[in-house]
């Protein structure tokens, strides 16, 4: 039985680290804890770590069953990764354990979808074999947003980066462009009829949402529109990690209120535990309710 099924299609979840502890300080560096203090109450102990000013993550996968095609939605962090970012690199994790767990071989993949190109959403694009990189899943398509991959090939070429953005494109993308399995569209392409992107620039140039309309049915998938539920009372809020801010925040804002008080379900990139739900009220008072606790 699927984790979640939106009219005709089955949707599973796959984990491949949770959780992931991004504290306060270092995601959201200038705003005070005094801010998210009333947000995190309400979330509780899943979501936050009140004492240690911690916001938990997860990073997961989501995986598509149409019965046309098994689809994979954001490639996680990856094994033995070399990116420079502490929390990501040298990793071991049962990943591809947890995929056969949901009874499917990386062979069984048929497309890889990538909201984004950072390096928990690419990671298990490829893996190691025989001391170089390879991609993880043989048989499918990787769709890529051409402006997504434009932007990552720019800042990996930049000296001002740093190494990281060279690191994520020659051990994740590169390996999959060279073996000729990329596909590289607009960022308002449709997949297949009830599957489509839509560009939603700030946190990346090219990043995208993917949406999922089956029968009566809609689903978002929000890569990192948003990271953490205490973002949806608080579009405004944009993490360290978006490399436009204030676009990432007019995204955000027009993707929450597009969503509120309507039957569509949000499946956010990193919310822990329940993961999907949908968006309830207005401005401050708007929030994020969990599938399974309205």
């Amino acid at each position: 039985m699927a984790w979640l099924t939106l009219g005709a299609v089955g949707i599973d979840k796959v984990v491949d680290q949770d959780p992931l502890l991004l504290p306060k300080a270092m995601m959201f560096p200038t705003r005070p804890w005094d801010d998210f203090v009333p947000h995190c109450e309400a979330l509780g102990a899943e979501h936050v770590d009140m004492a240690n000013q911690t916001l938990l993550n997860s990073v997961h996968s989501y995986v598509l069953r149409t019965g046309r095609a098994k689809i994979l939605i954001d490639a996680c962090i990856g094994n033995h990764k070399a990116t420079g970012v502490p929390m990501f690199d040298g990793r071991d994790a049962p990943y591809l354990d947890r995929l056969a767990a949901i009874g499917l071989g990386p062979e069984d993949i048929d497309v890889v979808l990538c909201t984004h190109m950072h390096a928990d959403h690419v990671g298990w694009n490829t893996r190691l074999q025989d001391g170089r990189w390879v991609p993880t899943f043989p048989k499918a398509r990787y769709v890529f947003a051409r402006t997504e991959l434009d932007n990552l090939q720019a800042r990996a070429s930049d000296k001002n980066e740093g190494l990281s953005f060279l690191a994520v494109y020659k051990e994740s993308v590169l390996p999959v462009v060279e073996a000729g399995q990329a596909e590289l569209v607009a960022t308002d392409h449709e997949l297949e009829k009830g599957i489509w992107l839509e560009p939603a620039p700030g946190h990346t140039p090219g990043n995208v949402i993917i949406h999922l309309q089956s029968q009566d049915a809609h689903g978002v998938f929000s890569g990192d529109v948003v990271h953490h539920p205490v973002q949806i009372p608080n579009p405004d809020w944009s993490p360290v990690f978006c490399q436009d801010p204030l676009h990432s925040a007019a995204t955000r804002k027009r993707v929450v209120e597009t969503l509120a008080d309507t039957d569509i379900t949000l499946l956010p990139a990193h919310f822990r535990g329940a993961t999907a739900g949908t968006i309830r009220g207005n401005g401050d008072a708007c929030a994020f309710h969990f599938h399974g606790t309205d």
